[in-house]
């Protein structure tokens, strides 16, 4: 989902993320990762403006989240 917010392709996660497309499929079917690939998965989403959103009775999610200060022009 967060991949798809972003329109990013499985080749555009992997280089941002520093890991191999392979690896972005791999996960993406289900199956597990090492603690660190997933981290750098969540950074690289993290870096390009996502929020992952906890389970609140409403579902687990994503979002853009609010630009900081420092992001906004004069700020």
């Amino acid at each position: 989902m967060a991949r798809a917010a972003l329109k990013w392709g499985v080749r555009d996660l992997a280089s941002r993320a520093s890991i191999t497309a392979a690896t972005v499929t791999r996960i993406e079917a289900g199956r597990p990762g090492y603690a660190a690939t997933l981290e750098a998965i969540r950074i690289a989403f993290e870096a390009a403006g996502l929020e992952f959103i906890p389970e609140n009775g409403g579902g687990v999610g994503v979002r853009f989240s609010k630009p900081k200060e420092s992001d906004l022009p004069d700020g």
